[in-house]
């Protein structure tokens, strides 16, 4: 990525739209403690709601892999030679998209053969989703953890968001973890934006100065 495309930052900013959109138009389906024949009547009635939504979820992945890569490159620079966080940071976040992934090809599953399972099986493959969040919050934290660490020791970014990154990721594994999920959404939001700002007044040439003729 060169330094010029100031816009590729950015990218953290879509992952954040896009990743909203795909709650938005998948909705929240009924956990496994409801009827077999809820979840199935669900999972029927909302099929391409939910099939759209997987599908925006997977674009929300790749996105963050991007803005990820090039928050990799900030942070490295920082480290120098030798330093790891950002490798694992960007790492975490690879994790943290697979098992959004991960997260919905489960839904898009159950909502394109729900007309093929019986609702039994569905009501086991709804116990699955609602207990696969571990790769989810693991990278979450590895991502935060890592990028939070190396922002403190190294300065790619203003201290107190290496600080908020640290506390998020912390949490990230905790009961409370679903905040270290939408609070760390809000940091690479505001991550990005820093990002790409820092990219434009990069490469803002200023005006060459006017050449005046001597008088004759």
């Amino acid at each position: 990525m060169k330094t010029d495309h100031w816009w590729v930052p950015l990218t953290g900013a879509a992952f954040v739209v896009v990743a909203i959109a795909s709650f938005v138009v998948g909705g929240e389906p009924p956990d496994a403690g409801h009827s077999a024949r809820e979840i199935a009547n669900f999972y029927s009635d909302n099929e391409s709601s939910l099939l759209i939504g997987g599908l925006l979820t997977g674009i929300a992945g790749t996105l963050l892999i991007f803005f990820a890569g090039y928050l990799r490159r900030e942070l490295h620079r920082a480290e120098g030679e030798g330093g790891v966080l950002s490798l694992i940071a960007f790492a975490g976040a690879v994790v943290l998209a697979v098992g959004a992934a991960f997260d919905a090809t489960i839904v898009f599953a159950m909502a394109d053969a729900s007309d093929k399972l019986q609702p039994a099986q569905l009501q086991t493959l709804q116990a699955v989703w609602d207990n696969d969040f571990i790769p989810i919050a693991m990278g979450t934290q590895v991502f935060l953890l890592a990028a939070g660490l190396s922002i403190v020791r190294h300065g790619a970014l203003a201290s107190w968001m290496g600080w908020a990154a640290i506390v998020l990721g912390v949490s990230a594994l905790t009961p409370v973890g679903f905040i270290a999920f939408l609070g760390g959404g809000i940091w690479v939001l505001v991550a990005s934006s820093m990002l790409a700002m820092r990219a434009r007044g990069a490469t803002a040439k200023p005006a060459a100065p006017s050449v005046v003729s001597p008088a004759t």
